[in-house]
């Protein structure tokens, strides 16, 4: 339902082109050209050489130079000119000028009055005008044969100009032309706030696959929310995690394209109406309320800025600011409710579930989103194929995970009610052009709503449903498949508890693909969560493994290691990841392991001043630095670690002159806010590090820290100098993971279950190079099957049980020494994640690593192969495998 904001031009518009629209057109150097530089890598050879030194890259200019001055210079400026000229042709001289004049002419700033803010804001601009070039250079303004629309509620993209600077291969140009205007490039990155628009995982894979798609040229539109605040600020205090708002947006953001052309209408609450036509019966849908949903652009460029893609988010706007009768009646707070309500709804990431309300929140941002998606592709294919029967043919929506699962009905209502489709040509439209990936095993994530909220907020929809639904029974029933319990178990509403909408379900049978996101991942839900659906259609569900974009968690976070990587297997190693396979032959070389090992040194000196400025922490940098960061929840056993670090630190006090490895435990990662045993586990955290970093007795042997607001840009400065991955959860629950996939290629040794995609990681880099400890799936089925194993594991351990007496008694909360009752009652009386069966293995294999910690050769030598055996968890080989196998998208 466009509006009357919307013209003739958007949506026939290409998306490629609407990226350009208000671009003002002047030549430039391209990405090509720039290529051609001498040195156009983010680690060159300078760098590699200060990182074998054990000293840190130097950039930026000096700080003390007078802006004025240099300006005034003109002699200087001359010899500069040409000094630049040979270094990399005109770009930095044009480079440069285009900075300075996004800084005079875009936001009202001098050089002497900038602020670093500021100059990122100007350095951005001049960027996206370069992104934009090369979308026209790239495009030619062609319709592509096919399109890809990724649906997430979560894009957590992070810091966006070193990808853009990366993949437009001037990050050197830019370091040179901010550095002749006296700034530093390293305090432009840090300038730029984390676009925190997700919460982990699932929105980090969205910008890997978005980045990916662009590099390998698949046309594609990322859609997802706008949000006014993302994942909340974490910050401690006294221990406890603090949520404040997340302010990304507070100056605005550079690097986005507002398109209130592209304006959608979207309904809400309301009643249906049936119409006759002929023998044919049309229901209508009369929405009580109706909010605005306005586009904003975001460029993504792929790799050598060859193609650029977009990220279209939506904001909710009211119909109106303010109702200006009861305003002027003097109602100045009841006139804008309207419009806090409307505006609500792109407010906050996931406001919290636990009332009503919330919970009503939650399903507006979906349907929000995904309508105002729909919408938009259905009118582009209108202007650019003329005729919906064809959407199969040149559309593939993916759903990432249950969000977007409303899709299924929104597209059918959109068919049939907009467009005069049968009930059965839309269905057969959506099935063939709809996909579902889904990302959990635990039922209690995969979404499910009250019967009577989805009728009260989306009427029509919830008769979609119940049509969809009943068709759905009725091929059952023919199939002779009519007993109450299939019934039960392959209905799309579940009546166990109280009627709700499985959406789950729904985006399985709406679906043509439903993939996991591992393989044991999608082997499970053959056998757990879907399995009576799977029975019904065997051949739907398919793996996709997850992946990462090595320009980004490579190249743009490790920049010494990327250098070796070039010296050693060449340039070449930068477009295709399989060549870091080369690595492996030089493993054994005793000096390229010290390489290897002093680039790490680097990174680690880097991470202990993060370290230090954070918690003023202090924490040498040649210790073991054990890492544990992801999102805090009780099946990732964050708990299990530090159950096992109050038991080292108990044994190295019993005998504090043995021969220990040193150790930081590093954790990082937010709590949901109503979460309250994860919450309690940062907590105990924190006062574990309290008693532990002030105990003399375990000076130089133990320290653990909590790094507080956990986000792309310091996973990006914590896994280049990692040794140790923590990938401890209980096999069976992790769907994948990507953060052990980082970990692992920047060489970091994984301790971990068999569970989500460590497995295929033991596959590649071996089973020498990695730890595995603990039961796997199979095995944890059938110990939670069995009675009183928590009691029975503890007793056999009397390491476990004195750890947990201590934590339970308050050794590390004098100040309230029940604190912490709960998480020991739930390990010793329940324990359905199995710390305690898995206790005593974990202690083993970290004794193991201990052991391997002490011969550097070996431990070098694993952590160089575990770099040059993770090429095939690159998000290129993930996004090839679901353009060919789910959306049948050719791949040049």
């Amino acid at each position: 339902m466009p509006t009357s904001r919307q013209n003739d031009r958007a949506g026939h518009t290409m998306p490629d082109q609407d990226l350009g629209a208000d671009h003002r057109r002047q030549k430039r150097v391209t990405p090509a050209e720039s290529e051609r530089a001498p040195a156009a890598t983010k680690g060159d050879s300078k760098v590699l050489n200060e990182a074998q030194a054990g000293h840190e890259p130097i950039g930026g200019a000096d700080a003390s130079a007078s802006l004025s001055a240099k300006f005034a210079k003109d002699s200087a400026a001359t010899r500069a000119l040409a000094k630049e000229k040979l270094f990399n042709g005109d770009s930095v001289v044009e480079l440069r000028e285009a900075i300075r004049a996004k800084l005079v002419y875009a936001l009202g700033k001098t050089p002497e009055s900038a602020r670093d803010r500021d100059w990122f804001a100007a350095t951005a601009l001049a960027l996206r005008d370069r992104v934009i070039d090369a979308c026209h250079e790239g495009t030619g303004g062609k319709v592509p044969e096919k399109r890809v629309y990724y649906l997430s509620l979560e894009f957590l993209i992070g810091r966006l100009l070193s990808d853009a600077m990366n993949n437009l291969r001037l990050v050197e140009t830019t370091k040179l032309a901010l550095k002749d205007l006296g700034v530093q490039l390293s305090e432009v990155e840090e300038a730029e706030p984390d676009a925190a628009l997700g919460n982990g995982g699932l929105g980090r894979l969205a910008a890997c696959f978005m980045e990916s798609m662009a590099s390998l040229s698949i046309p594609a539109i990322g859609y997802g929310i706008r949000y006014d605040h993302g994942i909340f600020r974490q910050s401690m205090e006294d221990g406890w995690q603090r949520e404040a708002p997340e302010t990304w947006l507070e100056e605005g953001n550079p690097w986005e394209f507002p398109r209130p052309e592209s304006t959608y209408r979207i309904g809400f609450g309301g009643h249906v109406t049936m119409s006759a036509n002929g023998d044919q019966i049309r229901r209508h849908w009369h929405p009580a309320e109706t909010v605005n949903a306005v586009a904003y652009d975001i460029p993504v460029v792929g790799w050598r800025g060859k193609h650029v893609n977009q990220l279209r988010l939506w904001k909710a706007e009211a119909d109106a600011p303010v109702e200006l009768a009861r305003f002027n009646g003097g109602d100045h707070v009841g006139a804008v409710a309207g419009r806090a309500r409307a505006e609500s709804i792109s407010r906050v990431l996931y406001p919290s579930d636990s009332s009503a309300e919330g919970q009503e929140l939650r399903l507006r941002q979906e349907y929000f989103f995904t309508s105002a998606s729909l919408q938009d592709l259905v009118r582009r294919h209108l202007n650019e194929r003329g005729d919906l029967r064809s959407l199969p043919d040149h559309a593939a929506i993916q759903l990432n995970d249950t969000h977007p699962a409303i899709a299924v009905p929104e597209l059918m209502r959109i068919l049939m009610e907009e467009h005069d489709f049968s009930y059965e040509d839309a269905w057969h439209i959506t099935t063939n052009t709809l996909g579902y990936t889904n990302h959990t095993l635990l039922p209690e994530a995969l979404e499910t709503w009250p019967v009577d909220l989805m009728e009260r907020l989306l009427p029509r929809h919830m008769q979609i449903i119940y049509l969809i639904n009943w068709t759905h029974l009725e091929e059952q029933a023919r199939q002779g498949k009519s007993d109450s319990a299939h019934v039960a178990a392959v209905s799309l509403i579940d009546e166990s508890h109280g009627k709700r909408v499985r959406m789950g379900h729904l985006a399985f049978h709406g679906s043509r693909r439903v993939n996991g996101v591992s393989a044991l991942h999608s082997e499970l839900l053959k056998t757990t969560v879907f399995k009576p659906m799977h029975e019904l259609e065997p051949d739907k569900i398919l793996n996709k493994t997850n992946g990462i974009t090595f320009r980004r968690w490579l190249h743009n976070a490790n920049p010494e290691l990327t250098a070796l990587a070039v010296e050693t297997v060449g340039e070449e190693v930068l477009d295709d990841p399989e060549l870091l396979t080369g690595l492996a032959d030089h493993a054994d070389d005793p000096d390229f392991r010290k390489r290897y090992a002093a680039v790490r040194r680097v990174r680690k000196r880097k991470l202990a001043q993060v370290i230090v400025e954070r918690t003023g922490i202090s924490v040498d940098p040649s210790a073991l630095f054990d890492v544990q960061i992801k999102r805090i929840h009780e099946y990732k056993r964050q708990l299990l670690n530090l159950i096992e670090t109050v038991a080292l630190y108990q044994a190295i006090k019993e005998a504090p002159h043995k021969d220990w490895t040193p150790r930081v435990k590093i954790f990082g990662g937010k709590a949901a806010p109503s979460y309250v045993q994860a919450k309690l586990i940062i907590k105990l955290a924190n006062d574990i590090a309290r008693t532990i970093n002030d105990d003399a007795d375990v000076a130089g042997r133990l320290k653990l820290v909590f790094l507080p607001n956990y986000s792309v840009s310091l996973a990006e400065a914590i896994i280049p100098a990692a040794d140790l991955s923590e990938q401890i959860s209980t096999a069976g629950m992790e769907a994948s993971g990507t953060g052990n996939m980082k970990l692992a290629l920047n060489g970091a040794l994984t301790v971990g279950t068999l569970d989500g995609a460590n497995i295929e990681i033991r596959d590649h880099v071996g089973a020498d190079n990695i730890f595995i400890f603990g039961l796997d799936a199979v095995g944890v089925q059938a110990r939670v099957g069995e009675s009183a194993y928590a009691q029975r594991a503890i007793a056999a351990s009397p390491r476990l049980a004195k750890a947990l007496d201590a934590i339970g008694s308050g050794v590390f909360s004098p100040d309230e020494r029940g604190r912490f009752g709960s998480l020991v009652d739930g390990v010793r009386y329940h324990d359905p994640y199995l710390i305690s069966v898995d206790f005593d293995d974990y202690w083993r294999v970290q004794r193991e690593i201990d052991a391997a910690w002490k011969r550097p050769a070996t431990w070098w030598r694993a952590a160089i192969l575990n770099t040059a055996r993770m090429a095939w968890f690159s998000s290129d080989r993930s996004m090839r495998e679901y353009a060919a196998e789910i959306w049948r998208v050719k791949v040049d």
